[in-house]
């Protein structure tokens, strides 16, 4: 008689909005999936056909990924741990890492694996695929992050970057800080020209449309969440401050006396 096929090995999804989605969308081919998340509606549960869980179910698996906003962490994490299973690794997909680590160090029990990631891309930006693109991984308790690195190098092609939450932070609060605040004032400046512009310019136009559409919780946890970010924002601002303050002087200076 022919074998049967070997089960895909389980894994629970909490959170299916933009970036659950795209989870699922990728890992679906790889894992048994098990997807929970009460204010998603139907349809997007149908377009990838999947069928809603229970948050016990999803809490139960191996591998159970928490695709939930920083925002919501601590509640997810507080209903998500009398279900887990000893051994289960747990994984975040949040934009910053040193409060979700804390949360779910704090929140997690004993026996539970803990990896801290941040996929540096979107929806937007992994259109055409995940490979070459970047996550960072951040080892938070026990010692299975250099598996999970290796499974997304081979598994999904993706660049992984081993980190700490706290480095992690300390360059997303520029990297990601300053490309959603310079989009969000550019956006606020719209409309914009789209005729007579140049190269650069179109380029950044470009990496505006490639935030313009995240959800604000995405936002508000770069800029609000990142302990590093208010520095830089401060830095950003004065030394603006001073390049204006430098050009009127210069104005004033043409000026006819």
């Amino acid at each position: 008689m022919p074998s049967s096929p070997v089960p895909l090995p389980a894994l629970g999804l909490i959170g299916f909005g933009a970036f659950g989605r795209l989870v699922a969308a990728h890992l679906a081919p790889l894992f048994s999936l098990r997807v929970h998340d009460p204010f998603a509606p139907d349809s997007a549960f149908a377009a990838a056909g999947l069928a809603r869980c229970s948050l016990a179910e999803a809490a139960a698996c191996p591998v159970v990924i928490l695709a939930t906003p920083v925002s919501t962490l601590a509640a997810v994490v507080r209903d998500v741990a009398p279900h887990l299973q000893p051994g289960a690794l747990v994984l975040d997909v949040g934009s910053v890492k040193v409060r979700p680590a804390q949360i779910m160090r704090a929140g997690l029990p004993p026996g539970i694996d803990i990896v801290a990631t941040h996929p540096l891309f979107g929806p937007q930006s992994a259109r055409d695929g995940l490979r070459g693109l970047k996550i960072a991984v951040c080892p938070v308790r026990g010692d299975k992050a250099g598996r999970v690195g290796a499974f997304l190098r081979r598994a999904l092609g993706l660049t992984v970057i081993l980190t700490t939450p706290e480095a992690h932070d300390r360059e997303a609060a520029a990297v990601q800080g300053l490309t959603h605040l310079i989009a969000k004032v550019l956006v606020a400046m719209e409309p914009l020209p789209t005729r007579m512009t140049t190269r650069s310019f179109d380029l950044v136009i470009q990496a505006v449309g490639m935030v313009r559409h995240d959800a604000p919780e995405v936002y508000h946890a770069i800029e609000r969440e990142n302990p590093y970010a208010a520095e830089v924002r401060r830095r950003f601002f004065d030394l603006a401050a001073e390049m204006d303050g430098a050009l009127e002087d210069v104005e004033t200076a043409r000026a006819p006396a």
